[in-house]
């Protein structure tokens, strides 16, 4: 079949999953990956591994995207009015997950320190639109919900950039290399050198941004150094990812309007995240699900303890309220979309532990999809926030 008819089916039935998705109060990812699986090598093969291959550059583009857009949830005048406390929240919580998941995979099922340490930092990042939606549909509001929202959107940037930083140090401690003072640096130079060049491509999308004519020209011009910013970066084998957040981080900060840039984007992603999310679906091999059965569970399992340990020092440490220091982690704990972006990047670095790590991080964010919601609403039940808002007006 040609590959663009191909393309049509996989376009129309990601459509279809993500609507129905939506009709259960699931998010169309849900959906999407769905799709993928029933239209992959696991299902009805409509879509071949070498397929998959083919159509690696839109994934490329949609990460590309996704880091561009992580990038500018970090706003410096932000932080600073939110003050320190949320930031050592986060970062206890974020290190608490890691370690904890690190440990367990290296230790406990005594897995590679490559396939460990990736494990750990795609277990930083977590998903809050599941506990959004709840607290706009219970109109919840208290101190436990005004920390919860600048965590989850820090914990997001946060968990970007320990990826990025893993995944290089990953990549010189790869089976067979030897280990050398450049084995070393090598990493260092990818993390700062992807930074740098970030930073460049950022100063140059607040320039040529502000000399767009209008709203065509600029999405033009954004996409275009979002795909320039990936390419360079590879090209000198920098970080794309880091590249691409620092681009974000840059624009945001220096730019008065950047919301007419991320608005205009917004317009352009929707067809590249449908298909990035189910070719996502499709690189899942069920195959491996039952030998991975133990492996995933633990994973989940030293994940939750991570964040809810991590959470409670962090909250405990700063003195914040006890419904944040009890109920903060379990909020915490859904996976998204930016997890499985992060799972396909170790697919394109480290081929041969990319199947597990694939299918543990996807069968999680479906997982955490269904019961995200029922999640969020029980952490904010029991944090006594519900209706908070509405209490207050009355």
């Amino acid at each position: 079949m040609d590959m663009l008819l191909k393309l049509a089916i996989v376009v129309l039935v990601g459509c279809i999953a993500g609507r129905i998705a939506k009709t259960f109060k699931w998010s169309n990812i849900f959906g999407f990956v769905i799709a993928g699986i029933i239209l992959g090598p696991s299902g009805v093969k409509l879509l071949s591994n070498q397929d998959l291959t083919a159509m690696s550059i839109i994934v490329e583009m949609a990460v590309a995207i996704l880091a561009f857009k992580v990038g500018s949830e970090f706003v410096v005048r932000d932080m600073k009015k939110l003050g320190s406390s949320f930031v050592i929240i986060t970062v206890a919580e974020v290190i608490g997950a890691m370690l904890i998941v690190f440990l367990a995979m290296y230790f406990l099922f005594t897995q590679t320190f490559v396939f460990s340490l990736m494990m750990a930092s795609i277990a930083a990042a977590t998903a809050p639109s599941a506990t959004i939606m709840v607290m706009r549909q219970y109109r919840a509001d208290g101190p436990f919900t005004r920390t919860l929202l600048p965590v989850t959107a820090l914990d997001g940037v946060l968990g970007v950039v320990v990826f990025g930083i893993a995944i290089s140090i990953a990549r010189g401690f790869v089976p067979g290399a030897e280990l050398s003072i450049w084995q070393v640096a090598k990493p260092l130079l990818e993390i700062l050198g992807g930074m740098a060049l970030g930073a460049v491509f950022g100063l140059a999308l607040t320039f040529l941004g502000q000399k767009a004519g209008d709203s065509d020209e600029l999405l033009v011009i954004t996409v275009a150094l979002i795909i320039a910013s990936t390419g360079v970066a590879k090209a000198l084998s920098l970080s794309p990812l880091l590249a691409n957040i620092m681009m974000g981080v840059v624009l945001v900060n220096l730019t008065q309007n950047s919301n007419r840039v991320f608005f205009g984007l917004s317009q352009f992603t929707p067809p590249i995240y449908l298909l990035f999310f189910t070719l996502a679906g499709a690189s899942l091999e069920l195959g491996v699900l039952l030998q991975l059965g133990v492996l995933g569970l633990g994973y989940v399992l030293a994940r939750a303890l991570g964040k809810i340990v991590g959470a409670w020092v962090g909250s405990r440490s700063v003195k914040a309220e006890p419904a944040v220091q009890r109920h903060l982690g379990v909020a915490l704990l859904p996976q998204g979309g930016l997890s499985i972006a992060l799972a396909i990047l170790v697919k394109q670095h480290l081929p041969d532990i990319s199947v597990a790590v694939i299918a543990i991080i996807v069968v999680t964010v479906l997982l955490y999809e269904v019961a995200g919601p029922f999640i969020a609403k029980t952490a904010i039940q029991k944090a006594g926030e519900i209706r908070g808002m509405g209490s207050a007006i009355r």
